[in-house]
């Protein structure tokens, strides 16, 4: 996430376009009767993270729709999320593993922009309690700077995105030894979306949705998404994108080697 100059923030068009995030919600409720038809899982538990600046309250909607799906779907209860202060990855662990202690059963964790993030952190850190990772619009991938929140990032942390620790970098970096799902929307107006993708590999993959970055965590078609990953049997994880399998309009594979211009 080291800033490299290559990529560019999303154009000030695409972050006005964030507001269609509340005609997604509409368009979520109005699909309900089609949301309960997707695949249900085995009812193991699910921590959700919420992105920067928010909290347990904007991940009630993908809560909610996990438990019709039959799973434990658990907040994170760390307040709201002002990025990674004094004790946060250390409360951040003691939540996961009392998720994993209470179930006895390994954890899957989808987190929102930063949430996911720090989502990969913990599966490389702790693989043994974690049965697979979705992030949603997380800039994981490339410059730390390729997105609309980067100063307010640095004004309330305090932290200089261009001075982190390269370590710490390669850890958020490295593709987690659990199955890993990137989802991503080119028309993100936050996240620069190529700072999203996930290499493609046995157990990792990107998967493209239209839509907005506030909208990630309610958007249909992202549910449609999570649904399909977490229904994924236990020691048995396959791609999305594979033989025989048609998914709707809109859920596609990435770019299979995107251009970097920074111009979107």
């Amino acid at each position: 996430m080291a800033s490299d100059g290559e990529l560019a923030p999303p154009s000030k068009l695409l972050l006005l376009l964030e507001g269609r995030a509340a005609g997604e919600l509409l368009t979520t409720f109005a699909l309900r009767r089609w949301l309960r038809r997707l695949p249900s899982g085995d009812g193991h538990p699910v921590l959700i993270l919420p992105g920067f600046l928010a909290s347990d309250f904007s991940t009630r909607p993908l809560r909610r729709f996990l438990r019709d799906r039959g799973y434990w779907a658990h907040r994170w209860k760390l307040g709201r999320n002002l990025g990674p202060r004094d004790g946060l990855e250390e409360a951040l662990t003691e939540r996961l593993r009392e998720v994993h202690q209470q179930h006895e059963r390994k954890v899957s964790v989808v987190g929102w922009s930063l949430g996911g993030v720090y989502a990969r952190v913990m599966a490389n850190r702790h693989p043994e309690w974690l049965r697979s990772v979705i992030s949603l619009g997380s800039p994981f991938a490339r410059d730390t700077k390729a997105n609309n929140s980067w100063r307010l990032y640095e004004a309330i942390t305090g932290d200089r995105l261009d001075q982190i620790d390269p370590e710490r970098l390669a850890e958020v970096r490295r593709t987690p030894p659990v199955p890993t799902t990137s989802v991503f929307s080119r028309s993100d107006g936050v996240t620069n979306w190529r700072s999203a993708l996930e290499v493609e590999g046995p157990q990792s993959e990107s998967v493209q949705v239209p839509g907005s970055h506030l909208g990630l965590g309610f958007n249909p078609l992202v549910l449609y998404v999570i649904a399909d990953r977490l229904a994924q049997p236990a020691g048995s994880w396959q791609p999305l994108f594979r033989p025989g399998v048609s998914h709707p309009r809109g859920v596609r594979r990435p770019p299979a080697a995107p251009a970097i211009d920074g111009t979107d």
